[in-house]
């Protein structure tokens, strides 16, 4: 730590200071989520503008002169009284100035002129007879009889209340949330911004007392509160499709963890309230179920930028994660992998129904060596009417006996880089110093002919596929364990032998192939899980193929969940 100084600071360069020692932290056991949010408060610019503020009113603002405004106010109805009453001007001032509001803004003006925020007035400034300036009348205000209400509530051995308190600026125990479909809210007796007094004829002043109550009470609660007289329409619900798991048991931020609503990835939420900046109100849109807790967009998006990439898991694999044990290191980079491109994380993503519908594009996305073809060429193999798929495009001369339009459209390289240029292709590559390429008009071609496009594509495409002109529903291929990639490697290469002790053309590998193939999977889920309508785990290539099948199948008879800019 810094050694001690007499050198004074200002609030603001003490709070960067902090900022900046925050590290050691570490050395006496600090957290690193707990630092890094620490980090984030310590440098937010919206607490830096509060910073200033404060300087402005304890530090720069200029000293009380001779004449603070009450005084002057004083004088000048001294002065006044001695006027004409037939000035009709000076009678108009006289007025203002004697106004018990007009007074009380000007004894506001001094007390922050003079930094009395403590509320102390000076008794040599309270006048109290003739013309003179009076003092202003703030317990006039605490003297009017609160306007009370009694409410009855009947507690659920099964249900919680489902209201948060919390105390205000005035140290009263407000009401701060009212979950939807909770029974406070089916009620309507209480609302955001009650005051409540007491709980059973007891007084509480702290969500402490107030919880202690009211466990303690029988079924029948009575509450005396101060109405708020705010009344707040409910917003439209909107649908959110989450892209990560949460667990409210596990967030140290939720000040109330019951009160939460526990989701997976991929789980359709239905937003009922955003009033809260930090804290949504939802529910299960699949299930009609109860109102709970979610951390808002904006508050998870915060705390993923704080997150460490390495630390982030997927759902599927099993090799990423917090993993304690490392037989051995391979080095990889997803970087630096052809098939991975960088794309934007989403937490939540607005959805809305579409009835059943065939949608023109199936894509099948994974790593290297997942089986992602094998199981596009088996769909179009079992059923051709179906599915199809586009013949790519080559700037290499044919070979012999291949015939344009049969397994490549053959064209010259000026061309192909020309219509790249123009965006004309879902995706391009180079080999042996040759393109190679999938026209976007090969893809509609299969689409008018009537099948379902199957499209084999590296995941930067998915930022070309997924809109409203070409609806993709989009699979993801994840790798399993090893273990299971050697089994069906193994597989492979059988029936590749023909099960008769041929020569296997089947490409040898490695266990640091598999490793691989299982960490090139888990970057492109955790990178592009916002893109993917399903993820199937390809450990049983059958099964995988029963499950894609079933999935498209269901197609035509659910109804659908799409990005909310599908739906005109």
């Amino acid at each position: 730590m810094p050694t001690a100084t007499t050198e004074a600071l200002s609030a603001k360069e003490a709070m960067e200071l902090l900022a900046d020692q925050l590290d050691e932290l570490y050395d006496i056991g600090g957290q690193p989520s707990e630092i890094d949010f620490l980090k984030f408060i310590l440098t937010d610019e919206a607490l830096f503008h509060i910073i200033d503020i404060h300087e402005e009113l304890e530090v720069l603002m200029p000293p009380t002169k001779e004449r603070d405004a009450v005084t002057a106010a004083r004088d000048l109805l001294e002065e006044l009284a001695e006027a004409n009453e037939t000035d009709d001007d000076a009678m108009d001032l006289r007025d203002i100035l004697s106004n018990p509001h007009f007074r009380a803004l000007l004894v506001a003006h001094d007390d922050i002129t003079n930094k009395n925020f403590e509320g102390d007035i000076d008794k040599s400034q309270v006048v109290t007879k003739g013309p003179q300036l009076l003092s202003p009348l703030p317990p006039v205000f605490n003297n009017i009889n609160e306007q009370v209400r009694f409410v009855n509530i009947r507690k659920s051995q099964t249900e919680p209340l489902g209201i948060t308190v919390k105390l205000d600026e005035n140290n009263d125990l407000l009401v701060a949330r009212i979950l939807q479909g909770s029974i406070v809210d089916k009620q309507g007796m209480l609302h955001v911004g009650d005051i409540i007094r007491e709980v059973n004829g007891e007084p509480v002043a702290t969500p402490e007392q107030m919880m202690d109550v009211i466990i303690d009470s029988d079924p029948d609660l009575t509450l005396k509160i101060i109405p708020s007289f705010i009344h707040t329409n409910k917003a439209e619900p909107i649908f959110m499709k989450a892209h990560f798991s949460w667990d409210p048991m596990k967030d140290r931020l939720l000040p109330c963890k019951e009160a939460g609503l526990p989701f997976n990835d991929g789980d359709i939420l239905e937003i009922v309230s955003t009033d809260d900046t930090n804290w949504w109100q939802a529910r299960l849109a699949e299930i009609n179920g109860p109102v709970g807790l979610i951390p808002s967009q904006a508050l998870e998006e915060k705390r993923k930028s704080f997150v460490n990439p390495d630390l982030d898991y997927s759902k599927s694999s099993l090799f990423c994660g917090l993993t304690k044990k490392k037989k051995k290191t391979i080095k990889y980079s997803s970087k630096d992998n052809k098939e991975y491109d960088k794309a934007d994380v989403m937490v939540y993503e607005e959805v809305r129904r579409m009835a059943p519908f065939e949608r023109p594009f199936l894509v099948l996305v994974g790593a290297k060596g997942v089986g992602r073809r094998s199981l596009k060429e088996r769909l179009i193999k079992d059923d051709p009417r179906r599915f199809g798929t586009p013949i790519a495009h080559t700037s290499r001369a044919p070979r012999e006996k291949e015939i344009d339009g049969q397994g490549y459209f053959f064209t010259d390289r000026e061309s192909m880089e020309r219509d790249i240029l123009d965006n004309k292709y879902v995706e391009h590559g180079e080999f042996n110093f040759n393109l190679y390429g999938t026209r976007i008009d090969s893809c509609w071609d299969v689409v008018k002919s009537g099948k379902m496009c199957v499209l084999d594509v590296s995941p930067a495409a998915l930022k070309l596929l997924k809109n409203q002109e070409f609806m993709p529903y989009i699979v993801f291929i994840a790798s399993p364990s090893v273990a299971a990639l050697k089994v069906m490697y193994e597989e492979g290469r059988h029936m590749a032998r023909g099960g008769k002790g041929g020569v296997s053309v089947v490409e040898i590998k490695s266990e640091e192939n598999f490793i691989t193939t299982m960490k090139e999977s888990a970057e492109i889920e955790k990178k592009f899980n916002g893109y993917f309508d399903e993820i199937i785990v390809n450990d049983n290539f059958e099964e995988t193929y029963r499950l894609l099948r079933k999935s498209l199948n269901e197609m035509t008879t659910k109804q659908q969940w799409v990005p909310v800019n599908w739906v005109h």
